[in-house]
């Protein structure tokens, strides 16, 4: 039986909706969507007909709705309608513009020049590259996207475009950059306006689609106004799904407060960038030999791990990239696969067998606690005597510092472009264990010049066991069946549209350099 609401809740709800969607729907401007059935022949939408789309969404009303700052993933879940950013990424990590104009790149890849379209923000103020800038400043200083900012050096305005300097050649800047861009007066602000369709009005509780946008796409949001349901819990964001008017909602299978969802759903996933994996400190004796190190990628059943404890929702991943990831080889991947048999032979070789080694983990995560226990367990079989310390999350960055451990469970964001510096430059910042080193950070640099590089360090990582990979997770997006049909959730971008441009297009040839008089001798 559906669970009824209080009556207040039910007449905020009918106060709430009606004063959201009052006025006119919103008619898309594209003339082609694709079929629902997948086919290849597009649906004609006639000139001027009107398509009414009910949709209602949910996020916390109490929560930061500031994309730079928030790392509240369902509040994120709504930024691709409200903000938009120099370039946006699909799921397979293909890269197209959406507020960049043009882009060139300088011959040694260092330096990247960028120009801007002819945006404006939700109150109709127009975008400057001084809002650009000082977006990715801000965002530079932010936990959610400093990382992108590893290898940049400097970041200016130079006439009408956006400079950017690289301490390395860079073959693909514009994944880094799908960073929500906001106006540079309202950077602190909890909810700060974008360029993006929709518009958030908290007092009316909605959504409000823009009917000034500056830019035209086929989106598959098409209501004037999208009812928003203020959040209280997984549990609660689930009970409303199920049993009351909630069409969509983003949901994070690996953490401990995921909700299970039991009733009729269309379902996607959407990869976050969250990488799993299981590094090694060089100094323990068993450690230090590298055939020992290189031969943990056998003893782990990734598929196992992926299927039972984050209910498919991530993917494995043999190699320290997410198998989307248009460089991640799946035959380099299959000589590093789970095979019990070439660990216990390993181990035996180097006279290991029965050697004890424990796992450390971060115990405020239960969920990762319960995956180090599986993974001790797997280690055993093979031949060594596993253990797990579970240590507070304090206690265990403590013990990561200062060498405290054998091996550890960890997880980071990788950035979209799969970089690895972190792990292998001196002092970098997941170098812990001593698996900082000159020849595979090179490897690294080389990997960011040319993409065909990434094969050759993800064999150096593998083949000296620097780190374990295991699995890369993903959100789970629900939503009610039939409504979002052409959904295409990207990383950070369950709303992911296009803007019909594409690289090749907005590439430009770099300015050419003034001439300079020689001196005189």
């Amino acid at each position: 039986m559906k669970k009824l609401l209080s009556v207040f809740l039910i007449l905020a709800m009918v106060f709430s909706l009606a004063a959201c969607r009052r006025g006119g729907e919103y008619v898309p401007t594209g003339d082609a969507l694709e079929p629902e059935d997948g086919g290849s022949s597009p649906v004609t939408r006639p000139t001027g007909e009107e398509e009414v789309q009910d949709l209602t969404l949910t996020y916390y009303a109490d929560e930061s709705m500031n994309p730079i700052l928030s790392t509240n993933y369902t509040n994120r879940a709504l930024f691709s309608l409200i903000y938009q950013s120099l370039f946006v990424t699909d799921r397979d990590y293909q890269v197209e513009p959406q507020l960049c104009k043009t882009y060139s790149v300088s011959e040694d890849m260092r330096q990247y020049t960028f120009t801007i379209e002819k945006a404006t923000f939700s109150d109709g103020s127009p975008l400057v590259l001084a809002d650009v800038l000082s977006s990715l400043r801000a965002a530079e200083e932010s936990d959610y996207y400093k990382g992108r900012f590893t290898h940049i050096s400097t970041m200016e305005i130079s006439g009408d475009a956006l400079v950017i300097t690289l301490d390395t050649p860079m073959e693909d800047l514009p994944l880094l950059l799908d960073i929500p861009i906001l106006k540079a007066n309202q950077l602190d602000l909890e909810q700060p306006l974008g360029t993006g369709p929709y518009v958030l009005n908290k007092a009316e509780s909605c959504l409000e689609r823009r009917t000034d946008w500056w830019c035209q796409s086929d989106l598959v949001v098409t209501a004037s106004a999208i009812a928003l349901i203020p959040a209280e819990s997984t549990t609660q964001i689930r009970d409303t799904f199920q049993f009351e008017k909630l069409d969509l909602v983003c949901a994070d299978p690996g953490s401990d407060s995921y909700a299970d969802y039991r009733c009729d759903y269309e379902l996607w996933d959407c990869e976050n960038g969250i990488f799993l994996y299981l590094a090694c400190n060089s100094s323990n004796t068993v450690l230090s030999i590298p055939e020992v190190r290189s031969a943990l990628t056998f003893a782990i059943d990734r598929d196992k791990i992926v299927d039972t404890y984050y209910r498919g929702f991530a993917r494995s991943a043999t190699l320290p990239a997410s198998p989307q990831f248009p460089y991640y080889s799946q035959s380099l991947a299959e000589k590093y696969a789970f095979d019990e048999s070439k660990f216990a032979q390993a181990i035996a070789k180097a006279g290991m067998v029965g050697q004890p080694v424990e796992i450390l983990v971060n115990s405020s995560d239960s969920l990762r606690v319960r995956v180090a226990r599986d993974i001790a367990q797997m280690l055993t079989n093979g031949g060594l005597n596993a253990t797990v310390r579970e240590l507070p999350h304090q206690q265990y960055l403590d013990a990561l510092y200062y060498r405290d451990f054998d091996m550890y469970l960890g997880q980071t964001k990788l950035s979209p472009n799969m970089d690895l510096s972190a792990f292998f430059y001196t002092y970098g910042a997941l170098s812990y264990g001593g698996v900082d080193n000159t020849a595979t950070y090179a490897l690294c640099l080389d990997a960011l010049e040319n993409h065909g590089n990434f094969y050759t360090l993800h064999q150096n990582v593998m083949d000296n066991g620097y780190i374990t990979p295991i699995l890369f997770r993903s959100y789970a997006v629900y939503a009610t069946r039939g409504l979002l049909t052409e959904l295409t959730p990207a990383r950070d971008n369950v709303f992911y549209y296009s803007l019909g441009k594409n690289m090749t297009q907005a590439k430009v040839d770099p300015p050419a350099q003034e001439e300079t008089d020689p001196p005189e001798e």
